[in-house]
């Protein structure tokens, strides 16, 4: 069995058990012009032609602050959807940490969400898998729902500086291989601070509501 029919099985079958009523957000924000050029590994990524707006919603860290796509302005965030159910979601933890340490001094921040139903199992879950410490976000009231689509885990929704969705990997990724890390790299140059990158009228009048 090649890794290309492993990934479809496990793409196919991670389903999350409840109701998704959310699709990918329709309002265009601007456009993001030349497509970066993807590696073979990215090759499922799907870099949006248009940015778009969500609707920001309420997460909840482990020790119950809340917490906001909105307070990582100016950064591109790398938004990581993940159960404890879900077996690939677990494999791609520790290549989230990896991806979050080694852009420390970069503009990209890693967020994972946790989609359980039982929230006060994730922080005993991550321990017994000796990912305690681990910096997910929980969503005890379901929002984001009214954010993203969440039938299917693990799946990665990439965010702008200011917080408009510009990409999406639904499934799981070998986050790990070598040629991830210059592609995020690139990512995060084109839109950290999309204000100056799409400098044109159209974003300007956007940005400017």
């Amino acid at each position: 069995m090649n890794n290309l029919f492993k990934t479809l099985i496990i793409s196919v079958t991670m389903l999350a058990p409840m109701s998704a009523s959310a699709t990918l957000p329709s309002e265009k924000v601007y456009n993001t012009g030349e497509n970066i050029e993807k590696p073979m590994i990215m090759s499922r990524f799907i870099e949006m032609t248009q940015a778009r707006k969500v609707n920001e919603v309420p997460f909840t860290d482990l020790e119950g602050n809340t917490v906001k796509l909105s307070d990582y302005r100016g950064n591109l965030v790398v938004m990581n959807l993940w159960a404890t159910w879900c077996a690939p979601c677990i494999k791609e933890i520790p290549m989230m940490q990896k991806i979050s340490a080694e852009n420390q001094n970069n503009k990209l921040v890693v967020m994972p969400v946790s989609i359980d139903e039982k929230y006060d199992k994730v922080e005993a879950f991550l321990g017994r898998h000796n990912l305690a410490g681990y910096p997910t976000l929980i969503d005890p009231q379901a929002h984001i729902n009214q954010m993203l689509p969440i039938n299917v885990v693990p799946a990665t929704y990439v965010f702008d500086g200011q917080g408009n969705l510009v990409g999406f990997l639904r499934g799981y990724l070998d986050w790990g291989d070598e040629q991830v890390q210059p592609f995020l790299e690139q990512l995060t140059q084109k839109y950290a601070d999309p204000i100056n990158q799409f400098s044109n009228a159209q974003s300007r009048e956007v940005y400017a509501r």
